[in-house]
């Protein structure tokens, strides 16, 4: 008698399932795509225009992703743009990462449900200022002569190997498809790259198309005057470039390659980046806006690079070729004086543009941000735990140790980053006083020690690599050679380490030990801090010290903060087995760093810094509520 009654209503519930299906197939497909007549990009037929701001979800914990894009849209934007990076779901061969702050799906999900449209950059090269541009360091070490972002047939399997497990994982998103992915880059300024290999950038094409197809719009970028090794036949050509009083000098280059179709900006610079030992970049919000209300009276499309810069955390910075040693290691921060701050907090920028933005496209439907509470905490004072180079920080630090009559290179043996420790003996018998030793084609910074004793640095960034040493102070030659980022823009073959000859007087040194402290998982060093006691060897010299501290948070409401490494030198933080990059208050002109507050716990937390150059009599850090630039 139920199942009779309820007949009539099933009946009625199939009707509607199948007039819903009939409506569904007579509504044209989901479509971005481009009218060249109207010099405009369309969605689902109707002219579209994006507003968009560059934001690396690489560059910021997942937890904050959220807030960011939401404040992102709170501005007006309707768009984000992020790169794909390498390096971080391939750190080695066939090892994929897609967890966490490698969780791209969750990234582009959490946009979409942000009511932002998706532009992706999967490169593979993107500079974007990151340690070899993005890509992995075992490119290096599998291919030494390897000749990235050409037609080379390892570095074309290798790309093709990466595509065919990072593209199937997008498809679904993008926009023809039902997601929120309305563009995807072909490589990254191609233009710029002295190799000019076309039939290299035809097989990207070919290898990029296989996926995306019709579905998304395919576009390449790149400066204005580079745009001819850049562009791609049938491909968008879209520009890159800053503040200006006059936008169509720009556009002109453009119309060269693209007679019809959108105008682009896809990186509009409201920012700059900012290497160690120079002021911090900053650009003018008025010259800012006053571009922006230029292009957007000419219907283009734009992107701010950045909108959200972020952290470079770990050892994720990379550098430019630039400066006395033709080298300049990028920051920790990579703020970029963003309209969102590196908190994610919004700033006058950010304001002045939501104005602008808001005036011509209307409000956005969701109130502007504010910005987050910061903290301070009692100063924390550390203990001394040992040197990483004794016998203890060899055997809990170190992950290999091997053999050579030359030096070789971080990539030969299968090293990130972190620190290689050459070692030789000195010639017996030497007279001369003071003797020259000098390291040809040193990458990036080396620590002189003789017997365990620091003795000065060599540096690749300040061209200086001879130092004078007496024939008293030992025989055991130590050079322990940091990475300080592979550079990003243009050549990404900067291998690391000692990759010329050592020599004393001009007499090249044979016979080295080399050992890898790669520091690139946090349990090396708990495994060092169980020593106890602490050895008198490990509290010698001046060089390669790990400390170690606690803090306590007691409220349960935490922000982020901001540690002070006043009366430190150089060197590496841990915070709760958290790799916060490098700090440099020497050189500056960073001289605190970002700590998010995800990192942080209520009750006891851990802090471990290596500091690599200067003794520390007090060592002690402050955590502040404000960051600190020179």
């Amino acid at each position: 008698m139920i199942a009779y009654r309820m007949l009539p209503l099933l009946a009625l519930c199939l009707s509607g399932w199948a007039a819903t299906v009939e409506a569904a197939a007579q509504q044209p497909p989901r479509k971005f795509d481009i009218d060249f007549q109207n010099d405009t990009f369309t969605k689902d037929g109707q002219p579209f225009q994006f507003i968009s701001g560059s934001f690396h979800y690489f560059r910021a914990l997942p937890e904050s992703w959220r807030h960011i894009l939401r404040s992102m849209r709170a501005a007006g934007l309707n768009t984000v743009m992020t790169y794909i990076e390498w390096s971080l779901h391939e750190p080695m061969p066939g090892q994929y990462q897609w967890e966490g702050i490698a969780n791209l799906e969750e990234f582009i999900e959490i946009a979409q449900s942000e009511n932002l449209f998706v532009i992706l950059r999967p490169g593979p090269y993107i500079c974007a200022e990151r340690d070899m541009g993005g890509f992995p360091h075992w490119l290096l070490t599998k291919y030494p002569s390897i000749k990235l972002r050409t037609y080379d047939t390892d570095y074309l399997r290798e790309v093709q190997n990466w595509y065919n497990q990072l593209m199937p994982r997008l498809v679904r998103y993008l926009y023809g498809n039902g997601g929120p992915v309305i563009m995807v880059s072909i490589e990254n300024e191609y233009g710029s790259f002295k190799a000019c290999d076309g039939q290299y950038m035809q097989f990207l094409k070919n290898l990029t198309v296989h996926f995306v197809q019709d579905k998304a719009v395919l576009f390449t970028n790149d400066g204005p005057e580079i745009l001819k090794c850049g562009s791609i036949p049938g491909i968008l050509p879209t520009l890159d470039f800053g503040i200006t009083n006059n936008p169509n000098a720009f556009w002109q280059q453009l119309r060269k390659y693209l007679p019809k179709g959108p105008l682009v900006n896809a990186e509009y610079y409201p920012g700059w980046l900012t290497h160690w030992m120079e002021p911090t970049a900053r650009v003018d919000a008025g010259m800012v806006v006053n571009t922006l209300k230029l292009m957007l009276n000419q219907k283009a499309n734009v992107n701010f690079y950045m909108f959200f810069g972020g952290t470079n955390f770990g050892f994720t910075a990379g550098a430019n070729d630039v400066g006395p040693g033709k080298y300049s290691a990028d920051i920790t921060s990579y703020d970029y004086d963003a309209p969102l701050d590196e908190a994610g907090d919004p700033t006058p920028k950010y304001f002045a543009i939501r104005k602008v933005l808001v005036e011509y496209f209307g409000d956005p439907g969701v109130p502007a941000p504010v910005k987050l509470p910061k903290m301070t905490l009692e100063t924390v004072w550390l203990e001394r735990r040992g040197s990483m180079l004794s016998k203890h920080g060899r055997t809990m630090l170190a992950q290999k140790i091997v053999t050579s009559v030359t030096p070789v290179s971080f990539e030969a043996l299968n090293q990130h980053s972190g620190f290689v420790l050459y070692e030789t003996q000195l010639p017996a018998g030497y007279n001369r006083d003071p003797y020259t030793l000098k390291v040809e084609n040193l990458h990036d910074r080396a620590y002189v020690h003789i017997d365990g004793t620091f003795v000065g640095i060599l540096s690749r960034e300040t061209n200086t690599n001879t130092i004078p040493l007496s024939v008293g102070l030992g025989t055991r030659l130590q050079l322990l050679v940091e990475s300080q980022g592979r550079i990003n823009y243009n050549i990404p073959n900067d291998f690391k380490g000692i990759l010329g000859t050592v020599t004393v007087d001009a007499k090249p040194l044979y016979n080295w030990t080399i050992t890898s402290f790669p520091l690139d998982s946090y349990r090396y060093l708990e495994n060092f801090l169980t020593q106890q006691p602490i050895e008198q060897e490990d509290l010698d010299g001046a060089g390669a010290q790990v400390y170690y501290g606690t803090f306590t948070i007691s409220s349960d409401t935490i922000y982020d903060t901001y540690l002070y490494p006043s009366v430190w030198g150089k060197g590496l933080v841990f915070i709760n087995g958290f790799n916060l990059g490098r700090y440099w208050p020497l050189a500056g002109p960073q001289i605190t760093l970002y700590v998010p507050r995800h990192i942080l716990k209520k009750g006891n937390n851990q802090i471990v810094m290596i500091e690599y150059q200067q003794h520390i009599q007090h060592p002690y850090v402050q955590f502040i509520d404000k960051p600190i630039f020179m």
